[in-house]
């Protein structure tokens, strides 16, 4: 236990993925994973400042934190960084109107943004709206454009639902990056500007937040990139024979983690590795 005093020195605030570390989407809605409820409730109750951040791009805000609610999470609207608000403010900065290659459960999140006459390319996680003809249109915005621009709401490889391992927008984005020469800006994980309007929410400096999460390079690699500490757990998408990128600076840890000054061992137990910037 007293070998975490170092790694917890100054911590104030607490970063949690959702998908993979709270709950396992899927029919019905998904399932919590298990203790995630009481140590979530734990961290709140704790000194430290509690932030969810997401790549979530199926579901929008409203939808996501209902759903949660409804599993037990103590969480609310205000409480999360996700990708689509966070486009929805770039476009309307850089006078940007999209064409939009989307699941319908986003859409809404969309409604204030004008869509006439595209000049960029607007992408999430569409599911099954990643149709050949959905994907060519997108790529024939693009190519009709002088200065092409391709946006994301996140570059995942993949995600678990309780049905098993789903693949993600990445896949989708390297194909019309590829296609059309260019490179997607990402808004998500793990662009450093989504973690540091993150940290700017909750009112803490990098070196004082640990982000927890399932994915090595969205979750892991950007905290560390932009001065976190972070830990990986063994729930979601995690699979040891995952690679590490030898980027990541990453530290053994003991399977039974200590308690956050006394905040959510449950949910923490499962960690694998710590990873300290």
């Amino acid at each position: 236990m007293a070998a975490w005093g170092p790694r917890l020195a100054g911590v104030r605030g607490v970063l949690l993925d959702i998908s993979g570390v709270l709950y396992d989407g899927g029919e019905g809605g998904g399932v919590p994973i298990a203790g995630s409820v009481e140590a979530v409730a734990r961290l709140k109750r704790s000194r430290l400042k509690v932030r969810f951040c997401t790549n979530e791009s199926q579901k929008s805000l409203e939808y996501l934190v209902g759903l949660l609610r409804g599993l037990g999470f103590d969480i609310s609207e205000g409480d999360v960084t996700a990708p689509a608000p966070a486009t929805c403010l770039i476009l309307k900065e850089r006078g940007l109107r999209p064409h939009l290659l989307i699941s319908d459960g986003i859409r809404s999140e969309f409604d204030q943004i004008d869509t006439s006459n595209p000049n960029c390319v607007v992408m999430a996680d569409a599911g099954e709206g990643f149709s050949y003809q959905n994907m060519n249109k997108a790529f024939q915005v693009l190519m009709e454009l002088e200065n092409p621009v391709l946006i994301s709401l996140g570059k995942g490889r993949y995600y678990k639902e309780t049905s098993g391992l789903m693949l993600d927008i990445g896949a989708y984005v390297k194909a019309l990056e590829y296609a059309c020469g260019i490179e997607a800006e990402v808004v998500g994980k793990p662009s450093p500007e989504f973690f540091k309007s993150a940290l700017r929410e909750m009112g803490v400096e990098a070196h004082q937040a640990i982000m927890i999460g399932d994915d090595i390079e969205g979750d892991i690699g950007g905290a560390q990139r932009c001065g976190m500490r972070a830990l990986q757990v063994r729930t979601g998408k995690f699979r040891s024979r995952t690679g590490t990128s030898s980027a990541l600076k990453k530290t053994p840890v003991p399977d039974q983690l200590p308690a956050l000054q006394r905040g959510p061992r449950a949910a923490l137990v499962t960690a694998t590795s710590w990873y300290s910037s």
